[in-house]
């Protein structure tokens, strides 16, 4: 998702204020860039049954913001507010970055998801906030505001002037889309779908409607932000040329979670409602370059992060809000104000039919330890001290129904006494709402990706960042970690080695179906 450079780079100095880049070099940006965006590797099973890189294989691939060109479609390719220096048709882009959860569809392409792409924007600027003002005489000030561009948090725009939004000030709305990759075409061009809408996708999940249509359930990962879902217009066929269109036309809605456990999806269409002209909104293009703006026109429920949503067959979705600590009104769908820990909603929609435009809401669980009296966590009586978490982020559902959930405390994992790991969560029946451990991060790392083999027999998860998040608080090592001096050296425990990001592949001694 994204890089550290504190311990990725051994002759840079540790930044002693996130705001100084004043070490920072051309080649450390580059080696960043090169760094993000996301890998197609080929895996297979050796004799022995385990499971190693095809390192030959002709199907490896790296997608990056560096290099790897990619085009633009639906209703904003084209659009005057996608048109930059060096594409003045506004159909093409360099890239992807801070790319979250993602999903596959039911063809077997992968939908790569751009997160928190305002945080690679630049301006030379100073400005107190890092973000534009409607003063800066940028044309799309109003619009970055509500998106935080440019969050400064890295220094690509003072090499790269394409980050710059001083001398490319549209290009930051060529990124927060989802991207479409094909991995059994490594000469394929991945394609940003605009029909999807701009925001800080978390995952992009899918399943199809009961006559056939696609949808896509997509949080945008904010405080205060909203649920998504995409429908196509189109159904979903054997044929994998026509099935591409389906992600370029279609009605993008958000979610009002009603007080009295309702749950309506609001259509995102130029022309309903407030989203017209005299609110700035000139066509279908203006409303999914700012589909948070027409989200907040809509009155869409502001959420306490939402993450990955998960769908099931049955018409349940699983969406998981990570937390709000600056939340002071709570509401049905969000109960706690100060809410550090998170909870996860299901939604049951109307006639087990993804595409209905309504259907029910409840809370399953609200995270956090169920000791303590002020946190109001709610679990089922059963879950151990073991099994409670916080802060629920990527998902996962098994063939048995079964929902697995993934949690990113970020820093603040001091507040659990625990670190980051996957758990499995019921749903149904007497044990609904029963969480139990399943895997445990290395310290300072982010459990995500969790991922099923069609048998279940293997469990693909990935660690991020190990060694980085809130080493500070990390009881006998209590400093940040660096290059030389991390808080842990997982997975190689090499002393001439970082830490590293991986993805693991479980399977259950003796064979057989994960939990099964």
């Amino acid at each position: 998702e994204y890089t550290n450079e504190e311990v990725m780079f051994p002759d840079l100095p540790p930044r002693q204020d996130k705001a100084d880049f004043g070490d920072m070099q051309a080649r450390f940006v580059d080696i960043e860039m090169a760094a993000h965006g996301g890998t197609v590797v080929e895996i297979a099973r050796d004799d022995a049954g385990q499971w190693q890189v095809v390192r030959d294989g002709r199907y490896n691939r790296r997608i990056t913001p560096l290099e790897t060109a990619m085009t633009l479609d639906g209703p904003a390719a084209g659009h005057p507010r996608l048109q930059t220096n060096d594409d003045p048709t506004g159909k093409q882009v360099i890239g992807t970055l801070n790319n979250c959860a993602g999903g596959m569809t039911p063809w077997g392409t992968w939908l790569m998801a751009e997160e928190n792409f305002h945080g690679y924007f630049w301006s030379d600027a100073e400005e107190t906030d890092g973000t534009a003002t409607a003063d800066s005489g940028n044309p799309e000030a109003t619009s970055y505001g509500r998106y935080g561009v440019p969050g400064k948090w890295y220094a690509w725009g003072r090499f790269h002037d394409r980050f710059n939004i001083d001398k490319e000030p549209r290009m930051p709305n060529k990124f927060g889309w989802i991207v479409e990759v094909d991995p059994m075409d490594p000469e394929s061009v991945p394609v940003k779908h605009t029909a999807l809408g701009r925001f800080r996708h978390e995952g992009a999940e899918t399943t199809v409607s009961s006559d056939g249509r696609l949808v896509v359930y997509m949080g945008d990962d904010a405080r205060f932000d909203y649920q998504y879902k995409y429908v196509s217009d189109g159904t979903v066929s054997d044929d994998r040329a026509a099935n591409g269109k389906l992600l370029s036309e279609g009605t993008l809605y958000a979610a009002r979670f009603d007080e009295d456990g309702t749950v309506h999806w609001l259509p995102l269409i130029h022309g309903t409602g407030p989203l017209a002209a005299e609110n700035g909104f000139a066509d279908q293009g203006d409303v999914m370059i700012d589909a948070r703006i027409a989200a907040d026109l809509l009155g869409a429920t502001p959420m306490d992060r939402p993450e990955d949503a998960q769908p099931r067959g049955d018409g349940a979705v699983y969406v998981m809000l990570t937390n709000n600590t600056r939340r002071e009104d709570a509401n049905a769908a969000n109960p706690r104000p100060d809410n550090a820990f998170g909870h996860i909603i299901e939604i049951r929609e109307d006639g087990g039919d993804h595409a209905a435009e309504r259907g029910t809401w409840s809370i399953l669980v609200q995270c956090g330890d169920p000791q303590i009296a002020g946190v109001g966590a709610q679990w089922n009586p059963d879950t151990s001290e073991s099994g409670w978490f916080a802060s629920p982020d990527n998902c996962a559902i098994d063939n048995a129904g079964r929902l697995w959930v993934s949690t990113d405390q970020g820093s603040k994992w001091d507040k659990t006494g625990k670190s980051d790991g996957l758990y499995a969560l019921e749903t149904e029946g007497p044990a609904r709402g029963t969480g139990k451990l399943f895997f445990r991060c290395p310290v300072g790392g982010e459990m995500c990706g969790p991922y099923f083999t069609p048998d279940d027999e293997t469990l693909f998860l990935a660690v991020q960042h190990p060694g980085t998040d809130g080493t500070k608080a990390l009881e006998g090592f209590e400093r940040e970690s660096t290059f030389a001096d991390p808080a842990t050296r997982w997975p190689d425990f090499d002393p001439a080695m970082p830490p590293r990001p991986s993805v693991l592949a479980v399977t259950k001694r003796g064979g057989g179906k994960i939990a099964g």
